[in-house]
């Protein structure tokens, strides 16, 4: 078992103060030396990462872009998605599971953007307005709008999917048991913005790889600095 008890949480949670920058940059050199700089190369199609950041949902990376295939094969352009029968977008995306919930999603969304189907003006908007009109749409998170920002223009966002969100929480980069909401804007506070892309991929990648649920600590190169791995430690008697 290599979960903290309530106790363990609560103390962490009543000690945990927000690391400096210096730290974080640590933790990212560290990374750095383990899976190299991944670069961005915004793709500037912000419905693109919309549509495809819904169909990620709940499955991998491999089915989400078999469904985006056949999503965009299927029908000629947004609003043809948006006004087609619910059942030909469902069977469209059918292999990235879910479909049932995540064709109508995708068209109230599409619907709700209006005529014509675009949000290019995002990449000059405010941060703040245009996060805010992004988590005003159906069943779109902090995450989505995130992956939206930084994937299609590459504008300083670290979206905290699973992955981030377990390895961040153990290397206590926001608190314990932090919602999401707070985890984002934690990692915004403490993350220089030339270095979100490359933090937010490394952590996808060492929580895929090292910190998984069951972490294989003794392989990781950032225990020393891991206050989840220390508490463990000394709980074990170690």
């Amino acid at each position: 078992m290599h979960r903290l008890g309530g106790a363990g949480l609560k103390k962490q949670a009543a000690t945990w103060r927000r690391p400096s920058k210096r730290r974080v940059r640590a933790i990212r050199d560290r990374l750095r030396e383990m899976y190299g700089r991944p670069r961005n190369q915004p793709h500037g199609d912000p419905v693109e990462e919309l549509v495809r950041t819904v169909l990620s949902q709940n499955t991998n990376d491999r089915n989400r872009d078999v469904a985006y295939a056949r999503l965009r094969e299927r029908f000629p352009s947004w609003e043809a998605v948006r006004d087609a029968p619910a059942g030909d977008v469902i069977e469209a995306i059918r292999p990235g599971g879910l479909a049932q919930r995540k064709g109508p999603r995708i068209q109230q969304i599409l619907g709700r953007i209006g005529d014509p189907i675009d949000l290019d003006w995002l990449a000059q908007a405010p941060r703040e307005d245009a996060i805010s009109y992004l988590t005003a749409l159906p069943g779109v998170g902090r995450k989505t709008a995130a992956c939206v920002q930084i994937f299609s223009f590459g504008l300083p966002e670290i979206p905290v999917d699973t992955h981030v969100y377990r390895v961040g929480g153990r290397l206590g980069l926001f608190p314990p048991k932090a919602s999401l909401e707070r985890a984002h804007d934690e990692m915004l506070a403490i993350t220089d913005p030339a270095d979100a892309y490359e933090l937010h991929m490394n952590l996808i990648r060492h929580g895929r790889e090292v910190c998984r649920p069951a972490p294989r600590c003794e392989q990781c190169q950032l225990r020393r600095m891991c206050p989840w791995y220390k508490a463990r430690r000394t709980r074990d008697g170690r």
